[in-house]
C-alpha cells in the first residue's frame, strides 16, 4: 500500500519533483544573465507574480540586473512604473541601457497604502511595477502578488534583507549582497526548485550581446522625492 501511494504521488502532475524542476513550466523573461537564467524555471524572471530583491543598500548593482530585461520589456506597449525609488532615476542611464523612455514613469506616493494601491492598480492593468515600499504585511503582499497573476504582469519589490525571515507569495525571492566581481546572489525562494547561491558578473556579456562597455553612469542619481510625479523624460 505504501509503494503504491508513492508511485501515485510520483506520477501526479501537480506535484513537482526536485530532480525535474527545469521542466518546471512558466511564462518567464529572460534576465540575459546566462548564469541566473539557468537556475530560474522558464528561464527568466517570472511574469505573472512579484519577485522580491532584497538588500540594505541601494545602489550594489540591483538595478544593472534588471537592466536588460527592463530594455526588452520596453519595446512592448506596456507601461512601466518606478514607484518611490530611493533616488531619482538617471534617464540618459537609462536610455543607454536600450529603455524607451517614453514608457517609463516615475511615481513618488509618500505613505505606503498610496504606494500599493497604485502597485496593484499597475499590475492589474499589466503594467511593469518596481516598487520601493515600507514594511508589509503578509496580506498586502498576496494582493500584489494576485494583481501580477491578474495581468500578467511583472512586479519587482525592493525590500530589506531583514525581510528574508518573514512569509512571503511572492514566486520569487533574492537576497542581494556585494561582491568584488560582481552580485552575490541568494535565491530564497522559486518555482520549482531549492534555494540555492550563486555569483552573478555584472560585467559579462548579456546573451544579446550587449557590450560590457556600457556607460557606466548611474541609473539612479540625487535625493528623492521630486517635486511632482513626471515620466523620466
Amino acid at each position: 500500500m505504501p509503494n503504491d501511494l508513492l508511485t501515485q504521488l510520483t506520477h501526479d502532475a501537480r506535484l513537482w519533483q526536485a530532480g525535474q524542476w527545469r521542466d518546471y513550466q512558466c511564462a518567464a523573461i529572460a534576465t540575459e544573465y546566462p548564469a541566473l537564467d539557468a537556475l530560474l524555471a522558464g528561464q527568466g524572471w517570472p511574469l505573472g507574480g512579484l519577485t522580491e530583491l532584497l538588500c540594505d543598500t541601494p545602489g550594489i548593482g540591483e538595478l544593472r540586473l534588471l537592466m536588460p530585461a527592463l530594455a526588452r520589456l520596453s519595446q512592448q506597449p506596456r507601461w512601466q512604473l518606478w514607484i518611490t525609488p530611493p533616488f531619482v532615476p538617471f534617464a540618459p542611464a537609462l536610455q543607454a541601457h536600450g529603455i524607451q523612455l517614453d514608457r517609463v514613469l516615475i511615481i513618488h506616493a509618500r505613505q505606503t497604502k498610496a504606494q500599493l494601491w497604485t502597485a496593484e492598480q499597475a499590475l492589474r492593468s499589466g503594467c511593469l511595477v518596481l516598487c520601493w515600499p515600507g514594511r508589509l504585511n503578509t496580506a498586502e503582499l498576496r494582493r500584489l502578488q494576485l494583481a501580477a497573476k491578474a495581468g500578467d504582469s511583472c512586479g519587482f519589490l525592493f525590500r530589506s534583507s531583514r525581510a528574508a525571515q518573514e512569509h512571503s507569495p511572492a514566486v520569487l525571492r533574492i537576497k542581494l549582497q556585494p561582491h568584488r566581481d560582481g552580485l552575490h546572489l541568494q535565491l530564497l525562494k522559486r518555482r520549482g526548485g531549492w534555494p540555492v547561491d550563486a555569483l552573478i558578473p555584472l560585467h559579462a556579456l548579456a546573451s544579446t550581446g550587449h557590450p560590457s562597455t556600457l556607460p557606466q553612469a548611474s541609473v539612479i542619481q540625487g535625493p528623492w522625492p521630486p517635486p511632482a510625479v513626471s515620466p523620466t523624460h
